[in-house]
């Protein structure tokens, strides 16, 4: 039955679930749905680390191969994306340990939207800042 209302109507099964928590209500518990949104919930945070680090990268590269079109909106975006960054890594310190394999992963599509805002085709095979650069506040490449 727990699991019917977690497919069929979401909300109601999580305050559902959170009242059998709370009563105690163990035996009633929907251990494989919790399990599963648990897990669920640790992939969004590590996604949302990987969305934010992309556009931080994709303007870092605009900015350093575009410097004739360099703006306060994109200084602010950048400066935005490393304060939600910052506070995204202190609520989650975990995803720390992953950050070099994430830029990794993360470079070719910050590279891409980069070329496909710029039009340019120039931008390196690699993540050209290191990660101190990425996350200090007062880098902004040349």
């Amino acid at each position: 039955m727990n699991s019917a209302t977690h497919e069929n109507d979401f909300y109601a099964w999580t305050q559902e679930q959170a009242h059998l928590l709370r009563t105690g209500q163990l035996h009633q518990i929907d251990w494989h749905n919790i399990a599963a949104e648990i897990e669920d919930m640790g992939r969004s945070e590590k996604r949302q680390l990987e969305s934010r680090l992309e556009i931080l990268v994709m303007h870092l590269l605009k900015w350093q191969f575009q410097p004739n079109l360099r703006s306060r909106s994109w200084q602010l975006t950048i400066k935005e994306q490393r304060i939600r960054l910052e506070k995204l890594l202190q609520e989650n310190p975990s995803l720390q340990s992953n950050l070099t394999e994430i830029i990794d992963i993360v470079y070719p599509l910050a590279s891409l939207s980069a070329e496909r805002e710029t039009g340019l085709s120039l931008f390196p095979q690699t993540c050209p800042y290191s990660l101190k650069e990425i996350f200090s506040p007062e880098f902004l490449p040349d």
